[in-house]
């Protein structure tokens, strides 16, 4: 069961949004390299990814650059990181910018349990705190979409801390045709 959340909720990377007879264009380079120039920090670090896909073009954030651990709401630093796919984001004109969340397999903690029963819906929280501050600072939220997977898709093994940490993470995804 994936959680989705559209509409009033905002979302994170973006491209120019150009149409062409066939609807909306695909991600393009001059996108991939504006948003590598902004995120040249980040990606060294190793904090972030970029990558064009076809006709798609997807950002991963690993969540300790967006959220203090075991949280769900943005840190400063957080905000500054998704500040810097803003410009790119608002000339996004057709869509969708997808915003998916994701955790590691980790159950959560008895604190944090009142909060959220499951990873499932932390990852969705996650998720939503990341649109909905996309939104607010001016990307159409007509083009967002939220969704969590908890920790269905692990992008790597979840027996170590680092392949943990890979699994927890944030990805927008910018779709073209």
């Amino acid at each position: 069961m994936k959680w989705h959340r559209a509409g009033a909720l905002a979302a994170l990377v973006g491209l120019s949004g150009c149409m062409h007879a066939g609807g909306p264009a695909a991600p393009n380079e001059t996108q991939y390299q504006a948003l590598s120039r902004r995120l040249q920090t980040e990606v060294g670090a190793d904090q972030v990814q970029i990558a064009q896909l076809e006709g798609r073009l997807k950002v991963t954030l690993v969540n300790q650059v967006l959220f203090p651990e075991g949280a769900w709401v943005l840190s400063d630093q957080g905000k500054q990181t998704l500040d810097k796919l803003i410009p790119t984001l608002t000339e996004v004109k057709t869509g969708p910018i997808q915003v998916d969340g994701f955790t590691d397999n980790v159950p959560i903690g008895a604190t944090m349990r009142r909060t959220f029963a499951t990873n499932w819906q932390l990852s969705s929280a996650r998720a939503d705190a990341v649109v909905q501050y996309l939104q607010s600072e001016g990307v159409d939220p007509n083009l967002l979409v939220a969704a969590g997977y908890g920790d269905t898709h692990p992008i790597a093994p979840n027996t170590t801390p680092q392949g943990r940490a890979k699994n927890r993470r944030i990805e927008v995804t910018i779709v073209g045709d």
